[in-house]
């Protein structure tokens, strides 16, 4: 079977979509939930450069209330960060209650992009390494849900959809230079990804691999198994009825010279 046909397929021969459907209206029965109960959820994204990071925090969240639902992706720290303690900017997008928030890349940049193209000394990846594990179960200890999962795509995937992106002028912004850096440092990245897993994944914070090779079905996998973990509301939501409207409906009108285009 083509890669094309598992894309629009199933097991149970239902397409990606299809498929996708049901599952972004559990999540939005959760995300009643987390406001009802006033839980915090908080869901990190790693992987290598291409792996698919974007597209499933699109999935999960584009059917989700943005007031509920946020999405961090941190830029290059600014000098003034730089001073900070590391994990403080990461920090301030931390959700309250009642809210979610979805890292695409996160605080492990130090244990990867960092560490494997020299944006911080050996020493501060080790303490990262150490310190990253403390923080992490603070977190939990305070009652946020952590889940982070971990993006595998296998090299030669990678190339194919580095090449994608150049040949599709929607898609060149997401090469940089350091994307482009980083093709010929596969096995550091790999090193560096093993070492970090070895010291973080703990009983507090487990990571969780899902195999990206193809996408679509890394979506459907990753938030089948999102929704697993956690809590399902204890009823549907109430059906919405609106209405009828006290007389004829009426046409926006405006005063003055402005008028729609």
């Amino acid at each position: 079977m083509s890669k094309d046909k598992k894309h629009k397929q199933g097991d149970d021969g239902l397409g990606y979509e299809d498929q996708l459907k049901p599952m972004q209206v559990a999540l939005n029965g959760v995300m009643r939930m987390l406001e009802a109960k006033g839980e915090r959820v908080v869901v990190l994204f790693e992987g290598r450069d291409t792996a698919g990071k974007g597209g499933v925090i699109k999935a999960i969240s584009e059917k989700l209330n943005t007031r509920k639902c946020h999405i961090a992706a941190l830029g290059v720290p600014t000098e003034r960060e730089k001073t900070e303690w590391y994990f403080q900017r990461y920090v301030a997008y931390l959700p309250s209650a009642g809210e979610m928030t979805l890292f695409d890349r996160s605080w492990y940049n130090r244990a990867g992009v960092e560490a494997v193209m020299g944006y911080c000394t050996p020493a501060q990846t080790d303490a990262f390494l150490k310190a990253a594990p403390v923080f992490e179960k603070m977190l939990v200890d305070d009652g946020i849900r952590l889940f982070k999962y971990w993006l595998t795509v296998d090299q030669a995937e990678q190339e194919k959809r580095f090449a994608e992106r150049q040949d599709d002028p929607l898609k060149q912004w997401k090469l940089s230079p350091v994307d482009l850096q980083a093709r010929t440092k596969y096995d550091e990245y790999g090193r560096a990804r093993d070492r970090m897993l070895e010291a973080t994944h703990t009983k507090a914070a487990p990571w969780t691999l899902v195999n990206f090779n193809d996408q679509k079905a890394g979506r459907l996998k990753l938030i089948a198994d999102l929704l697993s973990r956690l809590p399902k509301p204890s009823r549907p939501g109430p059906e919405v009825e609106i209405p009828p409207l006290p007389g004829p409906p009426l046409k926006e009108k405006f005063r003055g010279p402005l008028k729609p285009i």
